[in-house]
């Protein structure tokens, strides 16, 4: 794999831009901003007290990660999936494991269209469901035209090698703001599989600054990785997951 001294050197125009500015809200750390971490003095319960920007993360109504349960059935509106084969690269952005994609395609949820931008991992899964977290859990986030954010989560179980993330878990870049650019191309759709049945809710961003209005797909059934795979993103990020917030007066939905 090839270091790629730009954040994401094969990316030009529109999509850099949007890049950028969804590293800059969600899970790369502001460089404008309060440094934040996992645990210490600089930890999730301190987020909202080392920045201005950061008070939703203390005052917010609407937080995520939840603890998903009581999801009431509906008829969601199916997930379509619009992606094709795609550059990549493959980003150590201090905070996670983070694959930037260079035109990798759209989500539609009835009327809404959404681009993939880039996906992550932590570990635990930062969602719950029915109290039980999953060993990882894989975000991929979207922008739409006009600036709303919704974001796919995928859970991972330990069980058979992941081999659509294998080009991945096998070059995970060992240090800080470190990137690679990915063999070959990527299809985001072989990743997630063909059961999108899902969870549906309203949160935020998981990291600083908590922002939120986010729209959050949680995939009911997980896939799999291997024992190898999920060591080696541990030997990296191991706790990297937000506590539980509380669900307040939301209500959780799920497809049929």
């Amino acid at each position: 794999m090839k270091i790629v001294k730009s954040r994401f050197a094969f990316v030009s125009g529109r999509t850099l831009v949007l890049v950028l500015m969804l590293c800059g809200l969600a899970v790369c750390e502001h460089q404008d901003h309060a440094h934040w971490t996992y645990t210490g003095e600089a930890g999730p319960e301190s987020w909202g007290d080392l920045s201005a920007d950061f008070q939703a993360c203390k005052m917010g109504k609407n937080q995520s990660p939840i603890n998903i349960t009581g999801a009431k059935t509906t008829n969601l509106d199916p997930l379509e999936l619009d992606y094709q084969d795609t550059p990549y690269e493959v980003a150590n952005n201090g905070h996670s494991i983070q694959v930037n994609l260079q035109d990798a395609g759209k989500l539609t949820i009835g009327d809404d269209s959404y681009q993939l931008l880039q996906f992550h991992f932590h570990n635990p899964s930062e969602e719950a469901v029915d109290g039980e977290r999953y060993p990882l859990v894989a975000h991929f986030v979207h922008k739409s035209a006009s600036g709303d954010l919704a974001v796919v989560a995928l859970f991972f179980v330990a069980g058979q090698e992941n081999s659509q993330l294998k080009p991945v878990f096998s070059n995970m870049p060992g240090k800080e703001k470190e990137a690679f650019e990915g063999d070959g191309q990527i299809n985001p759709s072989s990743i997630l599989g063909s059961d999108l049945s899902y969870y549906a809710y309203n949160g935020s961003l998981t990291t600083p600054p908590c922002s939120e209005g986010v729209r959050w797909i949680v995939l009911k059934k997980p896939t799999e990785l291997s024992i190898a795979q999920l060591s080696a993103f541990k030997e990296l990020y191991s706790g990297n997951a937000r506590p539980l917030q509380p669900l307040n007066s939301r209500i959780i939905l799920k497809s049929r």
